[in-house]
């Protein structure tokens, strides 16, 4: 038997090896295949979905599955109709093969739209206010009626106190050589301030900026926007995702994606929490994003061209062409400003449908 048993085990991978391979084998020739009207598919719509299998590789049943829930089942060659509602954004279809005695899974891509177009919205400036032109803004929050401010590039990164009438910088934490400032969001009497690409946050105490630790981000890589609730901390990274923290250990428990009725969100940058909704920069755009937080759908779109024909600088700085950045929202007097990388201006504006 010593003789034997080696080659026994031999004989028995050999055959379990071809068995990975032929599942291997089944599962590159059978796609997924999505039918619909229109090239994008939006939530409500009925989608058609089918198996491709040039090859006819026997298969008893499939189950078919929208972000890890069942959307339907059906024999080998026939077609499923279903509607998908959320969630918005890149999800996968999943089809789960039932053939021999034998199951495996293939996924493809869909990406779900909103079903309306966002309202367009224009602006009226009220008032102008002073702003520090060498800030580079990236975070920008009321807190008891008191404006904190969050400024990024490389060795030049701070956290700053400001008198938002006077431009006048209170008080001023220069962040370490090594850190480039991104968004800021304050709760619960901390300051949290996200960095770009160093895999970390900082918490302050907001009493008096004093360093109190720093946290680590989890999936995603990058650190951009930051807003909170009251509750939960909201957190963008270049992405199409908007990660949803705890606030207590700062763990992204789980996120969604912004959309319109045509398209996926991206470089969503500075966040601000206004209403119920999440008021979203996009990068290197003159326009602010008015978000769901619930759904994900872009419900409107503020149209900010011509503000920065108002300024009275024209620095450009890391080539970022004065882009408007900086959002914030005094909860307690209904009023909503603006501002730039280096503007010389904040801006109190009033939003109206265009």
């Amino acid at each position: 038997m010593r003789v034997y048993k080696p080659l026994f085990i031999i004989f028995l991978a050999s055959i379990l090896s071809s068995c990975g391979d032929g599942l291997e084998e089944k599962k590159e020739s059978i796609s997924i295949q999505i039918d619909h009207n229109n090239k994008k598919i939006q939530s409500g719509d009925a989608i058609n979905v089918s198996l491709s299998n040039p090859k006819k590789i026997s298969i008893d049943s499939v189950q078919y599955f929208y972000h890890q829930q069942k959307i339907g089942s059906s024999a080998a060659s026939e077609t499923i109709s279903a509607n998908l509602e959320k969630p918005l954004g890149k999800n996968m279809i999943e089809a789960k093969i039932f053939t021999e005695g034998e199951n495996f899974s293939i996924q493809q891509e869909l990406v779900l739209h909103h079903n309306k177009a966002p309202k367009i919205y224009t602006y009226e400036v009220i008032n102008t206010y002073p702003h520090d032109p060498d800030a580079f803004t990236q975070g920008l929050e009321f807190y008891k009626d008191t404006l904190y401010e969050g400024t990024g590039l490389n060795r030049l990164s701070s956290l700053r106190k400001v008198n938002y009438e006077t431009g006048e910088v209170l008080q001023k934490v220069k962040l370490k050589d090594m850190y480039f400032g991104e968004g800021i969001s304050i709760l619960n009497d901390k300051i949290y301030q996200l960095t770009w690409r160093s895999g970390e946050g900082i918490i302050y105490d907001v009493n008096n900026l004093k360093q109190l630790k720093t946290f680590s981000y989890s999936e995603s890589k990058e650190g951009w926007g930051l807003c909170n609730d009251g509750e939960k901390l909201y957190k963008s990274d270049g992405t199409e995702k908007i990660w949803i923290l705890n606030p207590e250990t700062l763990e992204e428990e789980s996120y969604f994606q912004p959309v319109t009725h045509t398209s996926l969100s991206t470089k969503l940058n500075e966040l601000e929490w206004v209403e119920g909704k999440i008021y979203a920069n996009t990068w290197q755009k003159d326009g602010i994003a008015i978000i769901n937080p619930k759904s994900g759908a872009i419900e409107g779109i503020i149209d900010m061209r011509g503000l920065r024909d108002q300024l009275n600088n024209t620095k450009d700085i890391a080539g970022q062409d004065n882009v408007l950045n900086g959002i914030a929202y005094n909860k307690n007097t209904k009023k909503l400003y603006v501002t730039g990388k280096n503007w010389d201006k904040l801006f109190e504006i009033k939003i109206k449908e265009k």
